[in-house]
Formats: C-alpha cells, sequence, structure tokens
C-alpha cells in the first residue's frame, strides 16, 4: 500500500492551534486559582502563532494528503478569520468565566479545537475531509453550548444542538455518498472535471445528492427551513460560546458550502441556484420577521443571525468573482459587529442575573456612554447604515447580484434590510430614550472584556470607512479559488 507524501507546511496553521489546544490541557492540570488566567494567554498566543504562520502562507498555495488538502488565499483568508474569532472569544470569556462554574481549560481548549475544525473545512479539497473538519468543530461547540454544567439552559440548548446537528450530518453524508456515486471520487478538483465533461449522466442522482448537500450546509448556517435550532441554541449557551457560534461556526460552514458550490459544482449551478435563490429570500425575510417580536437580546441577536445567512447566500446565488469576494466580505464584517454586540450583552451580564430582557438596556445611554456608544454602532452596523462595515457589506452583496441579473434578489434584500432597522433601531431607543435602573459593572474592572468590545468597535468602523482594506483581502482571497 502506497501511502501519499505528506506535505507538512499546508498543515502548520491546524497543527499550532491543535498543539495549543493540547497544551492547555497539559497546563490545566498544574495550574490552580487565580493563575489559571494564564491558560487564557496561552490560548491568545497559540492563535497569534496561528494567525502568523498563516499570514506567511499567502500567496503561496500547496497542497497535501492526496491533494484533499489545500492552503491557497482562500483558506488563508478563513484561518485568519477563525483566529481572530476565537481570540476575541476568549477574551470576552476570561472575565466572564469568573461569574460561571466553568472551568477555563475545558474551556479555552474546546475553543481551540473548535477553530482546528473550522481552518479544516476551509482547506479541504475532498467532501471527506470537510466531513471530518465538521465533526471536529461541531463535537467541540456541542460540548461548548453545554459547559456551563449547572444552567438548565445551558444543558437545553446543547442537547438540542446535538441532536439536529446530527440529523442534520446524516444528510450531509448522504449528499457525499450520492456525488461519490455519481463521480466516483469525492476530491472537488475531481468532481469538478468529471461534471465538466460528463454532467448530462445520472443526473436524478447527482442532483438528489446535491439537494442533500443544501440541507447538510443549510443547518449549519442557520438557512430556513433548517433554522428551527438556533433561537434555543443561541439563547441557551453561554454567551461567549454562542458569539463563537454566530460567526466561527457560520464561517466555516460559509467556507465549505462555498468552495463545494462555488468551485467542484459550479457546472450544475444552472440547476441549484433557483433552490439557494428561494432560501436566500426566504432565509432574509423569515429571520427580520420573526427578530421583530423578541424581547429577548440573544434571541434578537439569533433570528438576526439568519436574516444575514439570507444576506450571504444572495451573495452565492450572485456567484462569480464579484460573489464570492462580497461573500468573504460579508463575513469579515458580520464577524467584527457580531462578536461586538455580544461583548456588550456579557457586559450588562452579573452574577446570577444575565439581563438579557431588550427592557434591561433601558437607560444605558447615561449610566455607561461608552457601551452603550459601542452597542448603538454595532446595531447600526447590522442594519447596514453608512459609514459602518454593515453597509459595505450589504452594497457589495446587493451589487454582485444585480450586476449578475438577480435584481429582484437585490430588492428583496434591501427591502428585509428595512424591515430589520425597526428592531436595531429599538435598542438604540431604549438605550438612550427610556428611563431604567439597571447599573451594569464597569469595564474598568474587566479590562479583557473591555478589549474585546474595543477591538470590534474599531474594526467595525474602521473597515466602515476604508472597506477597500477588507475587500481587497477577501477578493485574493476567493479568486485563489480555481
Amino acid at each position: 500500500m502506497n501511502l501519499p507524501a505528506v506535505d507538512w507546511v499546508p498543515l502548520l496553521p491546524v497543527l499550532a492551534v491543535t498543539l495549543t489546544a493540547l497544551a492547555v490541557l497539559i497546563a490545566d492540570l498544574f495550574l490552580t486559582g487565580p493563575d489559571r488566567d494564564a491558560l487564557a494567554w496561552l490560548s491568545v498566543l497559540g492563535l497569534v502563532v496561528t494567525a502568523g504562520v498563516s499570514a506567511i502562507l499567502w500567496g503561496h498555495p500547496a497542497r497535501t494528503l492526496g491533494n484533499s488538502f489545500v492552503i491557497d488565499n482562500y483558506a488563508v483568508f478563513f484561518d485568519l478569520l477563525f483566529c481572530a474569532a476565537s481570540l476575541l472569544s476568549t477574551l470576552m470569556a476570561v472575565d466572564y468565566l469568573t461569574t460561571t462554574s466553568v472551568r477555563a481549560g475545558e474551556y479555552y481548549a474546546l475553543v481551540l479545537f473548535a477553530t482546528a475544525g473550522m481552518m479544516t473545512m476551509a482547506a479541504a479539497a475532498d467532501l471527506i475531509v470537510i466531513f471530518l473538519g465538521l465533526e471536529v468543530m461541531s463535537i467541540a461547540v456541542y460540548v461548548l453550548a453545554g459547559v456551563w454544567r449547572q444552567d438548565v439552559r445551558s444543558n437545553e440548548a446543547a442537547l438540542k444542538y446535538f441532536l439536529l446537528g446530527a440529523f442534520a450530518t446524516g444528510f450531509l453524508l448522504f449528499g457525499i455518498a450520492l456525488v461519490y456515486g455519481v463521480t466516483a471520487t469525492t476530491r472537488l478538483d475531481a468532481i469538478a472535471t468529471h461534471l465538466a465533461r460528463h454532467g448530462e449522466q445520472a443526473r436524478p442522482m447527482l442532483m438528489l445528492g446535491i439537494a442533500f448537500l443544501i440541507v447538510g450546509f443549510g443547518f449549519k448556517v442557520a438557512a430556513v427551513p433548517f433554522h428551527v435550532w438556533t433561537p434555543d441554541v443561541y439563547e441557551g449557551a453561554p454567551t461567549s460560546v454562542t458569539a463563537l457560534m454566530a460567526v466561527g461556526v457560520k464561517a466555516a460552514a460559509f467556507a465549505a458550502f462555498a468552495r463545494v458550490f462555488l468551485e467542484s459544482l459550479a457546472a450544475t449551478s444552472g440547476d441549484w441556484n433557483n433552490v439557494l435563490w428561494w432560501l436566500a429570500a426566504a432565509t432574509m425575510t423569515v429571520g427580520n420577521v420573526l427578530a421583530i417580536a423578541q424581547s429577548n437580546i440573544k434571541r434578537m441577536l439569533a433570528y438576526s443571525s439568519i436574516a444575514h445567512a439570507g444576506y450571504l447566500l444572495v451573495a452565492m446565488v450572485a456567484g462569480g468573482r464579484a460573489g464570492g469576494s462580497a461573500l468573504l466580505f460579508y463575513l469579515l464584517a458580520y464577524a467584527a459587529t457580531n462578536l461586538g454586540a455580544f461583548g456588550v450583552v456579557i457586559a450588562l451580564a452579573r452574577v446570577g442575573e444575565p439581563n438579557e430582557s431588550i427592557d434591561r438596556y433601558a437607560g444605558l445611554g447615561f449610566r455607561r456612554p461608552l457601551l452603550a456608544m459601542a452597542m448603538a454602532a454595532f446595531m447600526l452596523s447590522l442594519a447596514g447604515v453608512p459609514p459602518l462595515v454593515g453597509f459595505a457589506g450589504k452594497f457589495y452583496v446587493f451589487r454582485a447580484a444585480v450586476d449578475n441579473g438577480y435584481v429582484g434578489l437585490a430588492v428583496i434584500g434591501v427591502l428585509n434590510s428595512v424591515v430589520s432597522a425597526y428592531y436595531y433601531i429599538w435598542i438604540i431607543v431604549t438605550m438612550y430614550m427610556r428611563e431604567g435602573e439597571l447599573d451594569p459593572p464597569s469595564l474598568a474592572t474587566r479590562p479583557y472584556l473591555a478589549a474585546t468590545i474595543g477591538i470590534a468597535f474599531a474594526a467595525t468602523v474602521v473597515l466602515g470607512v476604508f472597506p477597500a482594506l477588507g475587500f481587497a483581502l477577501a477578493h485574493g482571497g476567493f479568486s485563489s479559488l480555481g
């Protein structure tokens, strides 16, 4: 049996974050009390090193493991995004974990293992490797959702996520099996070659396989009608975990989704593009309409996340370099804004008082003006108000849709953005125009959380004022596909 030669260079980012996770687990055995804060710094150091290694590989594409794993600019872009999201999720959890009974070592190690799974999904050039990365990420996030064992809501969130996630994974695996049955391969480049030559053969089975793949990916990106798990899991999971799920898991799913459909299955786009069109329209509309009725900030952000999955699907429908680049930039914009918003949610919480009701934000603009200013910026960015990064993200997505002839879908997206402004601006109205009694703890006593919110706020503003910086990176990343 001849085993494929292994080039270790493309694997360095995944190896770096995995070794960091193992180091955190070992260090956790020997650290006690306040010394456990060092685990957070070890995690941060590992993520910074991983990001540095990934950045060095930009512009140096390479394949390994029998061409089933690729490190191209596309994978590097997502590696940097995952490292940034995990780093901020780690920082916002340092003070948060002190108010819960969650063991820091377990938490940080699971975040790092989840990051390794995300990076594997983004770099996978084989359907089986995508599945392996998905399972590494999913199992870690299932545990993270229920890591607060004494909290009933956390246990419920983990159970719902696990059961529905396992069900959706079955669809994904069946889809992979059907595609393999048609093409006799699971490698993405070989699938693309086969479909370009023999796309009309075994068509019913191929379309059924593609349909199952859409169901599997649709669950992970929280697209309608596969979104039912999202509000309950987002509400029940520890807030720092919810932030990682909203940003990291969604980005990883879209990374694999786009690589498979926009690169490998591009020859059959005429068959599945209409399905994604209706999914995008339904996801935007259902997410925004249901968000209006929410009184819990985490549930509102959950439905907001569903709506933003619809905007991202618009970019996939548009396709091409413009659509793909818009997809990557929107994920960057969405990550910065949502991580900051969930940081503010954590900032309002006290021991035994999550303060997740939107009514609890009343008067925040007078009691904590800087915190309220940051939250206002995040809400306006999610609504797509210039000059914040959310506006630039939606502009690129809708422009790509219009340029590729999907004017109707772009109009639906714009109308949904108008609807979403209601519940985003309601948060701002509550903070500045209503009296309240909540006096949240000062961020001066929680420097890690303050740093997280500050970094997210700076990214939201800077990338909004100078969107070309982020779009050039996104364009360079997506252009490396194919």
